[in-house]
């Protein structure tokens, strides 16, 4: 079926729905593998909860990823619906609340004045971070999943078609346009772009890291995180699914059926790689790298020479989110909405939590005072934390 693309119909790729069972359990070798069964521990550690609140009908069923957006002194959450909460960290207190009365895709970004979502008819939104009420929308030329991200001069988004485009930040006028090829088959992914102050860096569908400039649009350099191979095009599955993570001078990334890499943030030369296969950001803690694998296995590596430390099978096909460092312990949460809690130092299960139902797709995220923030498919939304030790 033909998309319209401003007034211009195009055909349009084929887009996976990734409600990852088919991907995460269908890879390039296998056609399905059954999701381990929610692993029987005997938890040494539990997590308490600080407070909880519900945004809305959270994903609404639908197969989004509406992280919230961690200010610092405010947390901003939307729900599918369009429903957009301010909050303060500390205690849930809602500072304000605004009902859009239109479905969101995409969200939240924001800088220091605005913040900015994607509705499901591809209308670009600036908000302000005061209050709430909308500034300016511009019109995108498809959908987008990905979250608008900002330097606080460009406000960058990402479309399912592999477009980026910058609008300003003061008037939604657009700066430019970069487009990609994309596969005739690829993941309806959520990496959001990373935009800084001289390079945009983009995750594509077709495998590639992609560094934009921010004044022009222009391609400065490009890395190849995987190779199409194979047949049929769901062998040839390349996407960069999630974000890169800076390091100084340096991002890491990882992609699926692909690799992961260190990749100089200048030139766009490779550092060092080895072979891997995530749909996740990549994790730093402890000196290591943490890698939650498209299979759900989560391995650990040493940071001073990528050497495999350990691996934790239990939640295999269990898609797991992108692993956070808390304290001791290394978290994902799965598809069942089960929080888990590993030993940074053997990857041993230590701890587990019942979170949601409906499933958990967002990272958790740390926030300045220690807490961490959870958000789940349902719409709940905790800050939850480690018992203080005796």
């Amino acid at each position: 079926m033909p998309l319209v693309f401003k007034g211009q119909m195009r055909p349009a790729p084929l887009i996976v729905l990734l409600v990852i069972a088919l991907l995460a359990g269908c890879s390039a070798t296998d056609t399905y593998e059954q999701p381990a069964p929610v692993p029987e521990i005997s938890a040494s550690v539990e997590l308490e909860t600080v407070w909880t609140m519900y945004v809305g009908e959270g994903h609404d069923d639908n197969f989004l990823y509406l992280a919230p957006l961690n200010a610092g002194d405010i947390l901003y959450a939307a729900s599918a619906e369009g429903e957009i909460w301010a909050v303060r960290p500390e205690n849930g207190e809602v500072v304000w609340y605004q009902d859009l009365d239109e479905d969101i895709s995409a969200g939240v970004g924001g800088d220091q004045g605005n913040l900015y979502l994607v509705t499901r008819d591809a209308q670009l939104k600036a908000l302000s971070r005061q209050d709430g009420t909308e500034l300016w929308e511009q019109s995108l030329p498809n959908e987008a999943v990905a979250s608008p991200q900002s330097n606080g001069r460009l406000v960058v988004a990402q479309t399912i078609d592999g477009k980026v485009l910058a609008f300003d930040v003061n008037g939604g006028e657009k700066a430019w346009q970069y487009d990609s090829d994309v596969p005739v088959l690829s993941i309806r992914a959520a990496a959001s772009p990373l935009v800084g102050a001289d390079l945009v860096l983009a995750s594509l569908s077709n495998g590639k890291l992609m560094a934009i400039s921010t004044e022009t649009g222009q391609p400065v350099w490009q890395y190849e995180v995987g190779q199409p191979q194979g047949r049929t095009e769901l062998e040839r599955l390349v996407d960069v699914a999630g974000e890169p993570l800076i390091l100084e001078s340096a991002a890491m990334v990882v992609g699926y059926q692909g690799k992961l890499a260190l990749v100089d943030l200048q030139s766009g030369q490779e550092i060092w790689s080895r072979k891997e296969s995530s749909l996740q950001s990549p994790m730093i803690g402890s000196g290591n790298i943490f890698i939650a694998g498209a299979d759900g296995n989560i391995t650990a590596y040493r940071g001073s020479d990528r050497r495999e430390l350990w691996v934790q099978d239990k939640l295999s096909w269990r898609q797991p989110t992108q692993p956070v460092v808390y304290g001791d312990y290394l978290l994902v949460g799965d598809y069942e909405g089960y929080i888990h809690m590993m030993s940074l130092e053997d990857g041993s299960l230590e701890g587990q939590r019942e979170f949601d139902d409906e499933g958990l797709r967002v990272p958790f995220q740390r926030l300045q005072n220690g807490n961490l923030l959870v958000y789940g498919n349902s719409g709940k939304m905790s800050v939850l934390k480690l018992p203080e030790r005796d």
